[in-house]
C-alpha cells in the first residue's frame, strides 16, 4: 500500500495543494503558540505525543470496511505532511519579481525561502543566486525527500514516522520564524533533525552525483560518508552544487529554476526506485 498511497499523493499534492491549507505547518502554529518553554526534552515530548495520536488513529482504522477508513487516513496525513504548497507559491512569486525586474519583492520572497539558514551578509550576486539555488533544493530535501524516506521506512507504520518527520521540520521553521536563536538552540531541534537526515542526505547526495554532472560530486559523497561535523545542509547542498556546476549561476530566473529542475528529477528518480524495489519484493 505504501508505493500506492506515495503516488495518489504525489499526485494529488502536484495537482490541488496550493497554499498552506492542507500542510502540517500551519496547523499546527496553533499548538506551537502555546509553547513558552524550550528544551530538547519538550521537542521530544511532543514529538512522541503527535506520533502516538497517528498510531492510535491508524490503530482504530485498521480492519475496518476493508480498510478503506485505513487507506484514506494514509492519504490525508501524506497530503498534511508531504509537499510545500505555501513554499511553492512563494518561489513562483520570486520568478515573477525576477522577471519584471522589482528588486524589492524578488528580496522579499528570497528571505522567506532562505528562512532557515539564511544569506550571508555582503554577499555578490552570484553567491546570492547560489545560496537561493541551496535554499531551494533544501526546501525540496525538507519537504518532499526526507518525508518520502520516512514514509517508506516506517513500513505499514509509516505515516506515524511520516507525521514524526514533519512535525520537527514544522517546529524548527516556526522557531526560525517567531522565536529568538537562543529559542531554537534551546529546543535542540536543530540537532535532532541533523541525526535524522544523516541517512536521507546521503542517499540524495548519491543520486544528485549520478543525474547530475557527477564527475567531482561522487567523490564528495564517499567523502561524506565519514563527515561528522559538517551540517546536512552544507553536505547536501555541495553535492547538488557539484552537479550544478554547468548550470547557470548568473541569471535571477534560470539559476533558482535549474536548482528546481534538479531536484524534481531527484524526487522522480526516487518514486521509481521505490516502485522497482517493490515490485521486486513482490515477485520474490
Amino acid at each position: 500500500m505504501t508505493l500506492f498511497t506515495l503516488l495518489l499523493v504525489l499526485v494529488a499534492e502536484r495537482l490541488f495543494k496550493l497554499g498552506e491549507h492542507w500542510q502540517l505547518d500551519h496547523r499546527l502554529e496553533v499548538l506551537f503558540r502555546r509553547v513558552h518553554r524550550f528544551s530538547m526534552a519538550r521537542t521530544v515530548l511532543m514529538t512522541i505525543a503527535i506520533m502516538l495520536v497517528a498510531f492510535l488513529l491508524l490503530r482504530a482504522l485498521y480492519g475496518l470496511f476493508f480498510n478503506v477508513p485505513l487507506l484514506v487516513a494514509w492519504l490525508l496525513l501524506g497530503l498534511l505532511c508531504i509537499g510545500a504548497g505555501r513554499v511553492r507559491l512563494q518561489y513562483h512569486a520570486y520568478l515573477k519579481a525576477a522577471a519584471r525586474g522589482d528588486s524589492h519583492a524578488r528580496d522579499t520572497m528570497a528571505s522567506e525561502l532562505t528562512l532557515i539558514h539564511g544569506v550571508p551578509p555582503g554577499c555578490d550576486e552570484r553567491e546570492y543566486l547560489r545560496e537561493l539555488q541551496n535554499a531551494l533544493l533544501w526546501i525540496n530535501f525538507r519537504f518532499y525527500l526526507a518525508p518520502l524516506f520516512w514514509f517508506i521506512v516506517g513500513g505499514v507504520w509509516g505515516p506515524v514516522t511520516l507525521v514524526g518527520y514533519a512535525f520537527l521540520r514544522a517546529w524548527q521553521s516556526w522557531l526560525a520564524r517567531y522565536q529568538t536563536p537562543h529559542h531554537r538552540l534551546q529546543s535542540g531541534i536543530d540537532f535532532i533533525l541533523h541525526v535524522l537526515d544523516w541517512v536521507p542526505v546521503r542517499l540524495v547526495g548519491v543520486i544528485y552525483a549520478l543525474i547530475g554532472h557527477g564527475e567531482k560530486a561522487l567523490p564528495a559523497w564517499f567523502a561524506s560518508l565519514g563527515d561528522r561535523h559538517s551540517s546536512q545542509y552544507q553536505v547536501l547542498t555541495r553535492l547538488a552544487q557539484f552537479s550544478l556546476a554547468r548550470e547557470p549561476h548568473i541569471d535571477r530566473v534560470e539559476t533558482p529554476k535549474a536548482a528546481v529542475s534538479m531536484a524534481k528529477k531527484t524526487s522522480f528518480v526516487l518514486v521509481v526506485i521505490v516502485a522497482l524495489l517493490t515490485i521486486y519484493g513482490t515477485l520474490i
